[in-house]
C-alpha cells in the first residue's frame, strides 16, 4: 500500500470506476445482475431518479480510492424498524479489492457507515455475509455481535 484510502460518498461522474469494483464484488459472490440493475442502482445511489431532495430511505453509497483509484466501496440504506423507534442502517454491499483486503479497508468502509448512522439518527447497524467469506467474518467478529438469526428467501 502506498498511500492513505479516502473514503468519500459516490457521485455520478463515479459511474464506470464504481460500476467495475461492484463487478467485482457480485463476482465474488458468484453472481451477475442485469443491466437494468445497475442503472437502477447508481441511480439511487446518486440521487438522479429523485425529483427534490433524496429520501431518507434512498439507498446511500461510499466508495474507497487508494492513490486516488477506487479499491472498494459500501452500500447501505436507512429503514423504520418494528421494534425500534429510530431507523435502522441495512449495510447491503462491502467490498474491498483483493490486493488491498487485510489492510484495513473493511473495517474503514463499516466505520464510515457508522459514523454516517450515528450521525443520522441510526444507532443499530446489521448486515449479512456468506458462511463461506471467512476472511470478512474475521474482521467481522472483531467490530460486531454475531446474531443466531437465519435468512429465508422468497
Amino acid at each position: 500500500m502506498t498511500g492513505k484510502f479516502d473514503i468519500r460518498p459516490i457521485s455520478v461522474a463515479d459511474e464506470p470506476e464504481w460500476r467495475r469494483v461492484w463487478t467485482h464484488y457480485l463476482e465474488f459472490y458468484e453472481t451477475r445482475v442485469p443491466e437494468e440493475v445497475y442503472r437502477t442502482t447508481f441511480a439511487r445511489l446518486t440521487g438522479e431518479h429523485v425529483v427534490g431532495a433524496a429520501s431518507f430511505y434512498e439507498p446511500r453509497g461510499l466508495l474507497a480510492l487508494l492513490d486516488g483509484k477506487p479499491v472498494g466501496l459500501v452500500h447501505y440504506f436507512y429503514h423504520r424498524h418494528g421494534w425500534k423507534v429510530e431507523h435502522v442502517c441495512y449495510l447491503q454491499d462491502l467490498y474491498a479489492a483483493e490486493e488491498v483486503r487485510g489492510t484495513g479497508l473493511g473495517r474503514a468502509l463499516i466505520e464510515a457507515v457508522y459514523a454516517r448512522a450515528d450521525a443520522d439518527g441510526c444507532p443499530a447497524v446489521y448486515w449479512m455475509t456468506q458462511e463461506f467469506n471467512a476472511q470478512a467474518r474475521k474482521l467481522y467478529d472483531r467490530i460486531a455481535t454475531l446474531t443466531p438469526f437465519v435468512k429465508y428467501s422468497r
